[in-house]
């Protein structure tokens, strides 16, 4: 390849990077600064200390904690929770360390997931209400600003059964617009006052807390909004690269850093400390004027859009990952591209997170107000990836690395600590949408837990014994039957009923396994030794990002089947937990559908289970 062919490649990974990464961080500016002004109300010579904090967090925070040393471990490429909670228990063999990372790993997870509604709220909303700067709606009421909201919302949630490949390619571009325009903007306002360049000394922000620690306590519980979407850095790594990343983040922070001080030299020259005050739409009002705000404002929305976009996008894909790795029950997914299989849609998600954003409008109904549930998601998120960078560096004898991961832990903790201010205020929406996705897997694993031991499953030798003699014995059915199982080396008892009570053995059997690889992409499919001259062994090993074609991976093997069997398990409690789970089993679809498993091919065997 040539370097100007190569040049071109990076520039465009980067790109792309700018558009599907820093949606939620880039659209922080339009609420982050006021928040802070609306609750503390500092004294001008403070605001110098209040963008100091928020200069720092994302030096902190965003670069040192996920740009580099998050980013410097790896799976084969990937990054996210999921891939620090790996790294970690390879370097244990304590069991009972291992089942602790695991209960981190479901906690980030949840979070994240919970994150997807208060994400898309609070930028849609914000967006919207930059409207009373236009003189035609200055007098807006609220509810007219939350009416349109829904609408926005409504839209945005209906398109994502249609895919959003084609979209999506155009969010680098737009992105860039975004970034370049509020550097520019914030840019305009630091010459004309170079004084808040102080901000990058750390000093004035740290002397802030110091003289004020109540107002600094609950300064740095909203200074953690410019932050949020830091950890999208390090999730979305194995998608387009450490390099592009992390290039891409060098603009976006000079972009945002310019914002933020050309919003405080506003709000000092202007004198502008209210209840309402809004400097990044109120500056940018002032520079583009009437006319030229209505397309500014156009590109707040858009961008507000793309911002909401990543984020249920993000969801999904942890969804799916969940769902592939076997956390996570097996919800209906609908696949929206031919060409790429990660593109998906699940209706339900996608609804109960439409449904989400809609009641935090009415129960926080300003942004600001909404700004108490926000940011302690995903401050628990970064406690947890700090916690993990500590284990691994320290295991890999990484001192420098691990101390410095130790202070970001102790800024993390500090930042959660402020946090606690809002819980009063409506931060316990956090936990609860949060509740939702980890009670859910913390039921689907201890009921798939009991399950598995409540199964009598036959050990492989006693099966193959019990089967010689059916196959020699039993008429057979002409064709091919496969059988779904996990382990060969334990046969389900529905394989068991299937054979030797209800007698159905066909010419060709075949047990299928699939088995789920610790890489995100690649499929593998092969048959393996027979385990009779009648049964065989096929196993199709896929990335947990895939999605997989069972009956085109047979046909690769030469397998025509005729029909596929897979166990259905009925389960009779008296127990209200194991009844939930059985109403869970019961409304979820079946492995089968999960797996795109022909429909008219494929029988399911019943076995009465007892909790």
């Amino acid at each position: 390849m040539s370097k100007s062919r190569k040049n071109s490649l990076d520039i465009m990974q980067i790109v792309r990077a700018i558009g599907a990464v820093f949606g939620d961080i880039g659209t922080s500016p339009l609420y982050t600064l006021a928040i802070i002004i609306i609750l503390t109300k500092p004294a001008p010579n403070e605001l110098i200390g209040v963008t100091s904090l928020i200069i720092w967090t994302m030096i902190l925070l965003v670069t040192i904690q996920y740009a580099w040393l998050a980013m410097n471990l790896s799976l084969r490429g990937e990054g996210g929770t999921v891939v620090l909670g790996e790294i970690a228990s390879k370097l244990t063999r304590n069991k009972r360390l291992r089942r602790f990372y695991r209960v981190l790993v479901f906690v980030g997870l949840s979070f994240l997931i919970g994150d997807g509604v208060i994400t898309p709220a609070i930028t849609i909303l914000s967006s919207v209400e930059g409207l009373r700067l236009i003189p035609t709606f200055q007098h807006l009421g609220q509810a007219e600003i939350i009416f349109i909201s829904i609408l926005i919302t409504l839209g945005l949630f209906s398109l994502q059964s249609r895919g959003t490949g084609k979209i999506g390619e155009y969010f680098g571009p737009i992105m860039i617009m975004w970034f370049t325009t509020i550097g520019a903007i914030g840019l305009y306002f630091v010459l004309q006052n170079p004084s808040v360049l102080h901000a990058f000394n750390p000093y004035h922000g740290i002397k802030f807390i110091l003289n004020h620690p109540i107002k600094g306590l609950i300064a740095l519980s909203e200074v953690i909004l410019a932050a949020t979407g830091g950890e999208a850095l390090y999730a979305d790594m194995g998608h387009l690269g450490s390099y592009a990343i992390r290039r891409a983040w060098i603009f976006v922070f000079m972009a945002l850093s310019l914002n933020y001080l050309g919003q405080t030299a506003y709000v000092l020259k202007y004198h502008i400390f209210g209840e309402n005050v809004t400097p990044f739409f109120s500056s940018a009002q002032l520079i583009f004027g009437k006319t030229l705000y209505i397309p500014f404002l156009i590109l707040v929305i858009v961008s507000g859009i793309i911002a909401s976009q990543a984020m249920i996008s993000g969801v999904f894909s942890i969804i799916f990952q969940a769902i592939n790795s076997r956390i996570f029950p097996m919800v209906y997914i609908k696949h929206t591209s031919t060409k790429i299989s990660t593109q998906i849609y699940i209706p339900s998600v996608n609804w109960l997170l439409m449904l989400g954003v809609i009641l935090m409008y009415f129960i926080f109904r300003q942004s600001h107000h909404m700004a108490a549930a926000y940011g302690f998601a995903v401050n628990v998120v970064m406690i947890i990836t700090a916690f993990f960078l500590i284990v691994i560096y320290f295991s890999r004898r990484k001192y420098l690395h691990g101390a410095i991961s130790i202070l970001l832990l102790i800024v993390d903790v500090i930042f959660w600590i402020s946090n606690f201010t809002k819980i009063p205020h409506g931060a316990y929406w956090s936990v609860i949408f949060a509740a939702f996705p980890l009670s859910t897997i913390l039921l689907y694993l201890g009921g798939q837990a009991r399950l598995y031991k409540k199964l009598r499953f036959m050990d492989l030798p006693e099966f193959l014994n019990k089967f010689q003699h059916a196959y020699k014995n039993f008429p057979k059915i002409k064709g091919t039957a496969i059988f779904l199982l996990r382990d060969v080396k334990k046969i389900p008892p529905y394989i068991s009923i299937t054979m030797f009570e209800h007698g159905i053995i066909y010419e060709q059997n075949y047990f299928l396994s699939l088995v789920k690889k610790e890489e995100p992409f690649g499929v593998e499919v092969k048959l393996k030794d027979r385990l009779t001259p009648n049964l065989g062994v096929i196993e199709i090993r896929y990335g947990y990002s895939e999605v997989i074609d069972v009956e085109r991976l047979l046909q690769q093997i030469e397998i025509k089947e005729r029909v596929i069997f897979y166990g259905v398990e009925h389960i009779k409690t008296e127990k209200l937990v194991w009844s939930l789970f059985a109403t869970m089993k019961k409304a979820l679809p079946a492995f089968v559908e999960f797996y795109k498993f022909p429909p008219e091919k494929v029988h399911g065997v019943s076995v009465r289970v007892e909790f």
